[in-house]
């Protein structure tokens, strides 16, 4: 591991399981632009501090461990995932993702056309005939998760002093990944942390990978509110009121229109954690690996980009919202846009990529300190039981002397 006040991000990529998971499959895994896996390990480094050493994690290995429960492997311009593709547009190259059940249906009206099960060709068509802005004005208007790939001018915030947030409430209206890994290590620092779902939508994790849905949930307490009923939105906004900390991965209006203005909670005394794809003031929505590919960490291969990780732009974000989650002051909106945490790492300057080489059975890469073998995606074995979606609602809410 680089360590010192000059750290190899070459050492750190290739340690962090991230270039195993970048390329073509039948080609070598390839070091990716940047420094987020050597920005990983500072924000983890961070999270120790804020807990005194009890939690220690690598977190440049955090970048790649949803693919060691998966298995998912680099597929190059299709994303390990399988739902997002980079594409050539009429101007460049674009990322387009396609998880959502809803999305067939969005992409045919992106491209004006009626399209089956397979959306790409007739995508395909569209953005070679489409500029990048093209692309992203439609796809802001319907809601569809794609960009082109470009450099945000976007800053993320930056951590200031480490605090403790051991015994403090923790609400938690996140889904998928950048969210609840946030989370998962406020609980393991010892926060109290309530996830707070609807019932007609659960995380759409649920369906995901079982194990890893328990890594990141175990110890965590369930409520099921139904906003759309009075008393329950009324024991909603307690619930919030209650909580040190809030963190919401949806776009502002979500929750506003619950009545849960993020600015209130915060000016008095929350600490509030709002993930977006690309900042609160913008409408666009994004899943981990198109955000990450239009905020321009992409890799190249055979004159074409390729995807960098799996979905790196949802753990890199899940470590920098806990690192303000852990950091003064309380009473506090943080606007945490996931494409300016990705485009922070990358300084857009030709640098030579040093290319990994096969020997001994294993992928090398040579670094400042020698060579390095090229890690696989590891996993951390979950410890305890994820919750069912609101088994916790009564409990929770009686302790707190909330009613419904």
């Amino acid at each position: 591991m680089s360590t010192g006040p000059n750290p190899d991000p070459v050492e750190d990529w290739a340690e962090s399981g991230i270039a195993a998971l970048t390329g073509f499959l039948d080609g070598p895994p390839l070091i990716p632009p940047g420094r987020a896996a050597t920005r990983a390990r500072e924000l983890s480094a961070f999270v120790a501090t804020a807990t005194s050493g009890a939690v220690r994690l690598d977190g440049a290995r955090l970048l790649s461990e949803r693919a060691a429960f998966t298995g998912h492997r680099r597929s190059g311009a299709v994303s390990a995932g399988g739902s997002c593709r980079l594409l050539p547009t009429a101007d460049g190259w674009a990322a387009v993702s396609c998880a959502r059940p809803d999305d067939p249906l969005l992409l045919g009206a992106l491209v004006s056309a009626e399209i089956d099960d397979d959306p790409w060709p007739a995508v395909g068509r569209w953005l070679h005939e489409h500029t990048g802005a093209d692309l992203a004005e439609r796809a802001e208007l319907l809601g569809v998760a794609a960009g082109p790939v470009a450099v945000p001018v976007a800053v993320p915030p930056v951590p200031a002093a480490p605090r403790s947030v051991e015994g403090l409430l923790v609400v938690d209206f996140s889904a998928l990944w950048a969210g609840p890994l946030c989370a998962h290590l406020l609980g393991r620092a010892g926060a109290r942390v309530v996830k707070v779902e609807t019932p007609w939508r659960p995380d759409g994790a649920r369906r995901g990978n079982s194990e890893f849905y328990r890594l990141l949930h175990a110890g965590h307490e369930s409520v099921a509110l139904d906003p759309d009923v009075p008393a329950e939105r009324s024991a909603l906004r307690d619930l919030v009121a209650a909580a040190d900390i809030v963190i919401e991965a949806s776009r502002p209006r979500a929750l506003a229109g619950f009545g849960l203005d993020a600015d209130t909670f915060a000016a008095g005394g929350t600490t509030w954690i709002s993930i977006t794809a690309h900042g609160r003031d913008s409408a666009r929505v994004g899943f981990g690996d198109d955000v990450a590919a239009s905020a321009g960490l992409v890799a190249h291969d055979r004159g074409t980009p390729v995807f960098v990780g799996d979905a790196i732009a949802d753990p890199l974000t899940g470590l920098t919202a806990a690192a303000l989650a852990m950091s003064e002051p309380s009473g506090h909106l943080w606007d945490l846009s996931m494409s300016a945490v990705v485009a922070a790492t990358l300084d857009h300057t030709d640098h030579l990529v040093p290319q990994s080489y096969r020997s001994e059975g294993c992928w090398w890469v040579d670094t400042a300190a020698g060579a390095v073998a090229i890690a696989e995606p590891a996993l951390r074995a979950p410890s305890g039981s994820a919750p069912e979606s609101g088994q916790d609602t009564d409990t929770v809410l009686s302790e707190l002397g909330i009613r419904r």
